[in-house]
């Protein structure tokens, strides 16, 4: 969504860097480059202007010329600035006091209201609620059916004791205020602690619909009025939530479609002009597709900074626990990676969500934009019929793997064989480094890590290194192994057989016929 808005800024604050000093012909032209991405993006022109004004406030102070680094200090500002006007502080849905919590949706025709009301139930249930949907959509046709299809998909009930219209022939007979108010008192009696009430769509101009939905709101008093908007619509977003803001004083904004490829201006205004904040976004068309709305997570995504907390919170809620302890106990006992642990790592991933979404939270994505876009979200369904086709044996120990197995494997998991050992060679780098990570080494050149090239321990030179440890001399890790134990144990012989005295001048008691010394020696030892 926001890639365009994205990619103009991170080229702005390029030319900023390595300067130890701003002037204001700098600090202008940054600020004119900014004015533009703004606009470019579809941000409404009274929110550009009030942005970059504090801006250029903030940069022309103290606040950046006292800087060790100027340029730093501008993106700081700027990235404070956006979170400002995204609207501050996440923001939560109010609980009632005495349950149920009503939440009402209103919005546009073709907002995607309904589908929203499924992802919000869902994401409700999953936080330890027992919401009910309540079908108050009866003119646009089929809409009670949809609505009750995405409950089943959700898992949550839907009350609908009117079917609504079936065609847009057919005249709705239905009364929208009459169904909110049974439903509330449904799930009161049912004692659910959230109600979702989906509304019909309407225009900001059409004056009996926005009446209706007034009603509607007077009728159950609405803990929360979510206003459900487009992202892509651009400019005319502001019109349209202010038109709704006057007809039904909504108390929060959820933006749809946010994984669409509209410039985004939609997100940046609405906020700052309505004084009321967005709460929800809804991110792709599966009902999972929905997460809490955080100003500062979304700064950073524009200003390709990442979004590395968010990524955090869907693996916690993805991630098997179990198959994370029983890794962790793995990892700890140092035992072998194998490919039936890479199957289960990459199956965890995939649970996750989409791959490309994932990466793109990370820091730094915009550089790699071009080869994220190229990504195959197949390649994992790839990898794991690669896996799937090897026996049992062969998962634990891939290095028997030959010629004629490596063309079974491709046959049997309709890839090429160039496939096979480019996951077999990615296997063995991630086995070598799971393996050093397990024996304390660390990862090479990670500061803060154990290990040579981090912080953890001191640095040693190769020829240290070398010095201090002897590589066993077999290829074969058997004798290798082998090797290496006759050695531990020749050190711990020499270790338990040597005498014990005074290191200088102390009498010791030894057998000089145990010594193979010279004939004619012994009288040299005063014995």
């Amino acid at each position: 969504m926001f890639n365009s808005l994205s990619d103009r800024l991170t080229a702005t604050f390029k030319n900023l860097r390595g300067k130890g000093r701003l002037t204001e012909a700098d600090i202008d032209a940054t600020v004119r480059e900014i004015r533009r991405a703004l606009l470019d993006a579809d941000v409404a022109v009274p929110v550009v202007r009030a942005f970059t004004a504090a801006v250029k406030e903030r940069a022309l102070g103290l606040e950046v010329s006292q800087a060790l680094n100027p340029g730093q200090q501008i993106v700081k500002i700027v990235n404070e600035e956006l979170v400002g006007i995204l609207g501050g502080e996440t923001r939560r849905i109010r609980l009632a006091k005495n349950p149920p919590t009503v939440i009402m949706l209103a919005g546009l025709q073709g907002a995607g209201k309904t589908t929203l009301a499924g992802k919000l139930s869902k994401w409700l249930k999953g936080q330890g609620h027992s919401p009910l949907l309540v079908a108050c959509d009866l003119q646009r046709p089929n809409a009670v059916r949809q609505l009750q299809v995405n409950g089943e998909r959700a898992g949550v009930p839907v009350y609908a004791p009117h079917p609504g219209v079936s065609s847009e022939f057919e005249a709705a007979t239905g009364d929208p205020v009459a169904v909110a108010r049974q439903g509330v008192a449904e799930a009161r009696a049912r004692l659910h602690d959230v109600v979702i009430v989906d509304t019909a769509g309407r225009l900001g101009v059409d004056a009996e619909l926005m009446q209706q939905a007034a009603d509607i709101r007077a009728a159950i008093s609405p803990d929360e009025v979510l206003f459900v908007i487009d992202a892509m619509i651009g400019q005319d977003a502001v019109n349209t939530a202010l038109a709704f803001n006057e007809g039904v004083d909504f108390t929060g904004v959820v933006l749809t479609k946010l994984d669409g490829d509209a410039r985004g201006g939609a997100a940046l205004s609405v906020a700052s002009v309505t004084g009321k904040p967005v709460m929800f976004a809804s991110t792709g068309e599966g009902l999972g597709d929905f997460e809490l709305f955080h100003p500062d997570r979304m700064a950073s995504r524009i200003l390709d900074m990442g979004d590395v907390l968010t990524l955090i919170e869907q693996a916690e809620q993805s991630w098997d626990k179990d198959e994370a302890a029983r890794m962790a106990k793995k990892f700890a006992d140092q035992e072998d990676f194998t490919l039936d642990d890479f199957l289960a790592q990459m199956q965890q991933i995939r649970n996750m969500g989409s791959m490309k979404k994932m990466l793109m939270m990370m820091p730094g994505a915009a550089n790699m934009r071009e080869q994220l876009e190229n990504f195959d979200e197949r390649e994992i369904d790839r990898v794991e019929a690669i896996v799937r086709s090897m026996t049992p044996h062969e998962r634990v120990a891939p290095k028997i793997i030959n010629g004629s197995r490596r063309a079974r494997i491709a046959r049997g998991s309709g890839v090429h064989v160039s496939e096979v050992n480019g996951l077999l060679e990615r296997f063995t780098q991630a086995q070598k480094m799971m393996k050093k990570m397990a024996s304390g080494g660390g990862i090479p050149g990670m500061p803060g890590m154990a290990g040579p090239g981090g912080f953890g321990g001191p640095r040693k030179t190769k020829a240290a290194a070398a010095k201090g440890k002897k590589k066993p001399r077999s290829g074969n890790p058997a004798k290798a192994a082998q090797e290496l134990q006759e050695a531990e144990a020749r050190r711990a012989a020499a270790r338990t057989a040597t005498p014990t005295g005074a290191a200088f001048g102390g009498q010791q008691d030894f057998d000089p016929s145990a010594m193979n010394l010279p004939k004619g020696f012994e009288k040299f030892l005063g014995k």
